[in-house]
């Protein structure tokens, strides 16, 4: 293992977080006797580019500085290699972190971490889901939720109060969302459902649990479905996904499978909270896809 770590850092996560959360990262890196350079980029597909040069060249470690965005990229970068992933999760959401065990907002705990794992060899493979080309470690989402994000990503407002202000919107249009269905090469199914979450992991949007059961090392996924609910129910059972408890509720079911595939009319998946594209999809878990600086 080369004693060279990259920091692949976003300067503007978390309000500006992410570039002050670098240099305490890469000093606790090198008290633990590693050299470190920090990989930034003029836009998303330029700070890929640079990650994935990094990777290429040998890097002995690509810590990801920011939120699930940053992780996400970073994803792209290391799955399918042998380089090693960390993260220093200074973002809004941090659900991959979160997943992970990882700190939350504490840059020198995390770098720490990452380097006390790398000097003991401990890194641990988990899975990741892909789709299409993309590679996914928290959850994908289609449905109510990602009509959320749409609305919200539209609306020229500071902060997650633009999403609480679509969440009302889409509250007062939503109707159920015809879908057609697909788990392990099964039959199809059709279904009226209000959203269909395809986790990896357990979490998205800042720690709700919407796949509270998902396992990121089992090879496979937890396919959450909410069914056909009127708006009154969607009330009812949408503050339970921050607890996990909406699992027990008779309009969700839960599905363990290592594909699916999903079509719907006008329904935008997202995954890690990033846009991934209009359905039809299928996305497939793919067993120890990444090694990951956790415990």
């Amino acid at each position: 293992m080369t004693s060279e770590i990259t920091l692949f850092v976003n300067p503007t996560a978390g309000s500006g977080r992410g570039a002050r959360a670098a240099q305490p990262a890469a000093s606790a890196l090198r008290d633990a006797g590693f050299s470190v350079r920090t990989v930034l980029g003029e836009d998303a597909d330029d700070a890929l580019r640079r990650a994935r040069e990094a990777v290429a060249g040998g890097t002995g470690a690509l810590i990801a500085v920011g939120g699930d965005g940053m992780m996400s990229l970073a994803l792209q970068a290391v799955a399918g290699t042998t380089t090693p992933l960390g993260a220093v999760a200074v973002g809004t959401g941090n659900d991959f972190a979160r997943a992970l065990g990882l700190p939350l907002r504490d840059p020198a705990a995390a770098g720490r971490l990452a380097a006390g794992i790398l000097k003991d060899g401990t890194a641990r493979e988990i899975d990741l889901g892909r789709a299409g080309e993309r590679w996914f470690g928290s959850v994908l989402a289609s449905g109510f939720d990602s009509r959320v994000n749409d609305r919200g990503n539209r609306m020229r407002l500071p902060g997650r109060f633009k999403y609480d202000l679509a969440i009302l919107a889409e509250l007062a249009a939503f109707r159920p969302i015809p879908y057609r269905v697909r788990l392990d090469g099964g039959p199809v199914a059709e279904i009226e459902a209000t959203l269909i979450a395809v986790g990896n992991g357990s979490t998205y949007g800042g720690g709700m649990r919407i796949c509270a059961g998902a396992v990121m090392d089992d090879g496979l996924f937890d396919v959450t479905v909410v069914g056909d609910c009127g708006r009154g129910t969607l009330l009812k059972v949408f503050p339970k996904v921050y607890r996990g408890t909406h699992l027990d509720h008779p309009k969700v079911t839960v599905h363990r499978v290592s594909s699916i595939e999903l079509a719907a009319a006008d329904v935008t998946a997202y995954a890690d909270g990033e846009p991934l594209g209009a359905l039809p999809l299928t996305a497939t878990c793919v067993p120890g896809a990444v090694r990951v600086l956790a415990p």
